[in-house]
């Protein structure tokens, strides 16, 4: 085999520093991990009853492209009745991924421009990559807003598409009713697609839900079941948007996922029955914690949702940082990875009282520390 036969775009796409951290916890004894961004808490029965019932009654061959009746239609019909818009159609896809994967291969051409909040998901600036478009990146430190005057003054003729993730990773920052509606507005007025991640909806702490699609009928909103169900391995999402935009990702989805699995599809037909805000209030009750414990130490801003916090190094850069904390064996993720800037960590509450505790031990630790110790070898 020859480097000379893969493509150049690969040479534009970095390995995940997630994925780093993951492939390195795996060798460690008992590491304090902080690092995972999937829920803590197991999946709820029923789904796991009905995924191992769709088994056992062989619905393992393919579904349509467009997913299972059932599922389409109890998602379909919430989302109507939320909205109003007589054009929302809904599918369902291989994860979230999956869907903004589709979502941004059907909207963008070489050379659009698709404009992203950084920090942003490790993922959009490497999928825009792949359709061969160009990120515009909108900084948002140091409170991780999403500032509607700086995305208007962003604006090109290139610019095809718009990513908004509320409740955002890795900061954890939630959009204001205010903020979404502004952004909602300037996409509709511009005739730019806004596509609304809007994975971590549960976890909201602070202040309600609000999705852009309230606002703005032509929004893409791609969502699923692996946060808020611990449904994480089973792969299974979904979009809804306009009409002409889902009909042109199912016609996508044909050629790559082909469809989601079968069998996590019925069991997210059950997950649409459990009441999840029981494991929402006891994140809340971690992120209290973690800013009660740290708050003295770090610059802590965001954290009004989802299950993470986007910490400031207190010495050094993000990474020395991390690479002390690994030393001390405590996983987090350098901001390095989510961003063109290398100032902040993520760490993730997601996890045990105990793994918690532990992790704020360290992190004073190495606060009092003060820099980086000579290796000893």
């Amino acid at each position: 085999m020859s480097d000379a036969w893969i493509a150049e775009r690969m040479h534009r796409i970095d390995a995940s520093g997630i994925r780093k951290v993951f492939d390195l916890a795996a060798t460690m004894k008992d590491p304090v991990n902080l690092s995972i961004g999937q829920p803590d808490f197991p999946m709820p029965e029923p789904v796991r009853r009905a995924f191992a019932e769709a088994i056992d009654a062989n619905k393992t061959g393919y579904s349509q492209t467009q997913g299972i009746r059932p599922l389409i239609d109890r998602i379909q019909a919430e989302f109507v009745a939320k909205y109003g818009h007589a054009d929302r159609q809904t599918f369902i896809t291989s994860g979230t991924s999956g869907g903004l994967m589709l979502a941004l291969e059907v909207l963008v051409n070489p050379g659009d421009e698709v404009i992203c909040f950084d920090p942003w998901f490790v993922m959009y600036k490497h999928l825009v990559t792949l359709c061969g478009g160009t990120v515009r990146r909108i900084d948002t430190y140091p409170d991780f807003r999403p500032d509607v005057e700086k995305v208007r003054a962003a604006i090109t003729p290139r610019t095809k598409v718009i990513i908004l993730n509320s409740p955002n990773n890795p900061t954890g920052a939630t959009a204001t009713r205010e903020e979404v509606r502004a952004l909602a507005d300037l996409a509709a007025e511009r005739n730019i697609a806004l596509i609304s991640d809007e994975i971590y909806r549960l976890f909201c702490y602070d202040e309600s839900f609000v999705s852009a699609a309230e606002f703005n009928p032509q929004t893409i909103v791609v969502d699923g079941f692996s946060k808020s169900h611990a449904m994480t391995g089973l792969r299974l999402g979904w979009c809804h948007g306009p009409k002409a935009i889902i009909d042109q990702m199912a016609k996508l989805q044909q050629f790559t996922f082909v469809c989601a699995p079968t069998p996590a599809q019925w069991a997210g037909l059950a997950a649409l029955d459990c009441d999840m805000t029981a494991h929402a209030a006891e994140y809340r009750r971690k992120r209290d914690f973690m800013k009660k414990e740290l708050g003295d130490l770090f610059e802590i801003r965001g954290g009004e949702g989802a299950f993470y916090l986007f910490l400031k190094s207190p010495w050094g850069t993000a990474t020395e940082f991390v690479t002390e904390a690994i030393r001390k064996e405590l996983l987090i993720i350098p901001g390095s990875v989510f961003s063109e800037s290398d100032t902040h960590f993520r760490l993730s509450f997601a996890a045990p009282q105990k793994t918690l505790e532990r992790g704020v031990e360290i992190l004073r630790h190495l606060v009092r520390q003060g820099g980086p110790q000579a290796c000893v070898c």
